[in-house]
């Protein structure tokens, strides 16, 4: 009894020792914003890297034989700084910042070709070599000045039609343009013909400004004198006694002291003296 007890005792301590010994490549934790995959070394299977089954956040156990490769899932941020050519050939300097992650379900298919060094060998040439190819296709003053966001916009849905894709399997989320360098004297005709333009537009405006105006002078002017031949032509003479007579009526209704002289001069109407 005390002997097979021992050779219990012995099996548990070759079992702890081997837990012990292989517990490094048997028991991992991922975190929050990683994935991992797995390649079972001894798998029958010719596919012996699991890319279908992708090892989510918390702890695992995989055998000790196996493999289990880590991805940081997390949107991350690559800045470039390079010279491309524009429509004309003048060489621009550029900086571009390009915001970007893997697809989680797909980081099987991302190791099996790239590997976890992915950004310096996919990433980063694809983006590169997007701006230079939708850069060629503007000159310097639009890329600097009018068409901006047109470019940056242009680059972000041309690489992420190509790192997207099933082949490459990178989420592109954003991509901008920090700075253009052009040569100087570049700059400075691409300035003075930005601010002729824009005193050309503010003159232009206040032109129409002035004729706006000066329209509605016109239209105003020529109201009033259709209101003022209308009433010219409504006052007759019987009209003005009319008038006259209302308003002998309303003064002698009034508290103020007055004398009021109804004669029959030339127009008619009355002849009004006060108190004083």
């Amino acid at each position: 009894m005390k002997k097979q007890f021992s050779s219990v005792l012995i099996i548990a301590a070759i079992i702890v020792v081997i837990i012990i010994f292989f517990s490094s490549s048997m028991f991992y934790t991922l975190q929050p914003g990683e994935r991992g995959v797995i390649f079972r070394r001894f798998s029958t299977n010719a596919e012996k890297l699991d890319k279908n089954n992708i090892i989510t956040p918390g702890f695992q156990v995989i055998a000790p034989w196996n493999d289990i490769f880590v991805y940081n899932v997390k949107e991350q941020t690559s800045e470039e700084t390079m010279d491309v050519l524009d429509k004309n050939g003048l060489s621009i300097s550029v900086d571009v910042s390009v915001r970007f992650n893997p697809i989680y379900n797909r980081i099987g298919y991302l190791h099996e070709k790239f590997g976890r060094g992915y950004v310096n060998t996919l990433v980063i040439p694809e983006v590169r070599s997007t701006v230079r190819q939708v850069m060629g296709r503007y000159t310097a003053e639009e890329i600097y000045s009018t068409k901006r966001k047109a470019v940056e916009t242009a680059i972000i849905d041309e690489s992420t039609e190509i790192l997207r894709s099933k082949k490459n399997n990178i989420e592109v989320t954003a991509l901008l343009i920090r700075s253009i360098n052009l040569p100087t004297q570049i700059k400075q005709a691409i300035e003075n013909k930005l601010k002729q333009e824009q005193e050309a537009l503010a003159y232009r405006f206040k032109l129409e400004k002035e004729k706006s105006e000066a329209k509605r002078k016109q239209i105003a002017a020529e109201g009033e004198a259709r209101a003022n031949k209308i009433i010219n032509s409504s006052l007759t003479s019987a009209l003005l006694k009319m008038r006259g007579i209302e308003a002998t009526i309303k003064l002698s209704e009034s508290q103020n002291a007055k004398v009021i002289i109804i004669g029959n001069s030339e127009d008619g109407l009355p002849l009004i003296l006060g108190n004083n």
